[in-house]
């Protein structure tokens, strides 16, 4: 029996789709992993539980449109068709563009009732994030948001912590993490991300709709307090030799909690 429930809600012309709905994680193991054998001649990750676990817990949630960018490209004079270059650096100036697929302009109502993404991008400045790693990865543009259609409601105490898919994540961009009592929060959540310019110096790709973005994790909100304590060396062997006894899942046999994700 399920105790707990997350809701997933759109607008109701937005239902029908069905590679952009929001699923388990559990569904998407990356291929790599399910190839992997794990036994007593291969002992692999494929036996860490704490690692599973990543894998398989909360929910996806997945482009809701195509996004084709291209990141970091010469900017181009649109009177001479060549790059444009900055007078004082001597460098070729530099260009982010993107389009979302439904942003024609007959489609403008419909990306507003939806929350979808139009020809213009709502965008955090990247002043906004002065100093940190994100505007340096992103190669100093200002950091463009990803509208999500479904709003998100969870029971009374409980709030989501929404990250890039663990462990598993697109090489090509990621969104930046964030945490929000959706047992409170009645619209969607937007979520900000940055091209991988670390891997990419220019990047010219399609994003297509249906490619996860957002792990969802829902859990409930606690007061905790830190504390220190000892132990000695007697109580950790005791411990180490009751693991070490099995060759292989032990964790998996002893220590781990099957958790459920539907």
């Amino acid at each position: 029996m399920f105790r707990k429930q997350i809701e997933f809600i759109c607008h109701e012309d937005y239902a029908h789709t069905k590679l952009e709905k929001p699923e388990p994680v559990r569904l998407h193991i990356p291929d790599w992993y399910k190839k992997l054998e794990h036994n007593i001649k291969q002992v692999t990750i494929k036996g860490c539980m704490p690692f599973l676990d990543t894998l398989t817990s909360g929910y996806l949630l997945k482009m809701p449109q195509d996004l084709h960018i291209e990141f970091n490209v010469n900017k181009i004079d649109p009177e001479t068709g060549e790059a444009m270059v900055n007078e004082e650096t001597g460098k070729n100036m530099k260009d982010y563009k993107f389009r979302y697929g439904l942003c024609n302009e007959d489609s403008m109502m419909a990306v507003k009732m939806m929350n979808l993404n139009g020809k213009k991008s709502q965008y955090h400045n990247k002043f906004q994030l002065e100093g940190s790693s994100f505007v340096k990865k992103n190669k100093d543009f200002d950091i463009l948001k990803i509208l999500n259609p479904w709003i998100i409601k969870t029971p009374p105490g409980y709030s989501c912590l929404f990250v890039p898919p663990l462990n598993n994540a697109d090489d090509r961009f990621e969104i930046i993490s964030g945490i929000v009592e959706t047992d409170k929060w009645n619209l969607q959540v937007n979520f900000p991300f940055v091209v991988n310019g670390d891997k990419y110096e220019t990047l010219t790709t399609t994003i297509k709709r249906g490619t996860p973005y957002v792990q969802v994790i829902p859990f409930k909100r606690d007061d905790w307090k830190m504390k220190f304590g000892t132990t000695n060396a007697k109580g950790i062997f005791k411990h180490w030799i009751s693991h070490q006894l099995q060759i292989i899942r032990s964790y998996k046999d002893r220590i781990w909690s099957k958790k459920s994700w539907n």
